[in-house]
């Protein structure tokens, strides 16, 4: 297949060009290649890497986590106990998240539950304002 542009891969993928450039930058990509012009251009295994990279963003993957499986997956002879642990980890990460967001839903809430007098904006705007105030000093 001709190799093609940056607008191309960018359409092929879903990724934005700065985004893409960004990724060649920290060498999430590889350098591509240049017309006599100097313009980029890529090929299909650019296409394929761009989406690894693309799909574990999506799921979360920080950068330096996606550097550690893109380098397993370009090196099958690895031990596939890394991608294990990767997946250990990632999967620590997003239960600490949860567990902060439910505690950030349960705050919130009582925030936004109106009292009598109708002052729940009132509680909210003052819990923002200083937000050292536990949801118990607002109640």
């Amino acid at each position: 297949m001709r190799p093609f542009a940056i607008g191309t891969l960018s359409e092929q993928t879903g990724v934005k060009i700065p985004t893409i450039r960004f990724y060649e930058s920290i060498g999430l990509l590889p350098a591509p290649e240049r017309t006599q012009t100097n313009r980029r251009t890529y090929d299909e295994s650019t296409v394929r890497r761009l989406r690894f990279i693309r799909n574990a963003r999506e799921l979360g993957f920080e950068v330096e986590a996606i550097r550690s499986l893109l380098d397993l997956a370009d090196n099958p002879g690895k031990p596939r106990e890394e991608v294990d642990a990767a997946a250990r980890d990632h999967l620590a990460d997003i239960d600490d998240r949860i567990a902060r967001l439910t505690r950030l839903r349960s705050e919130v809430q009582v925030l936004a539950d109106p009292r009598p007098s109708g002052q729940a904006g009132g509680r909210l705007l003052q819990a923002l304002s200083d937000h050292d105030l536990s949801h118990h000093e607002t109640c």
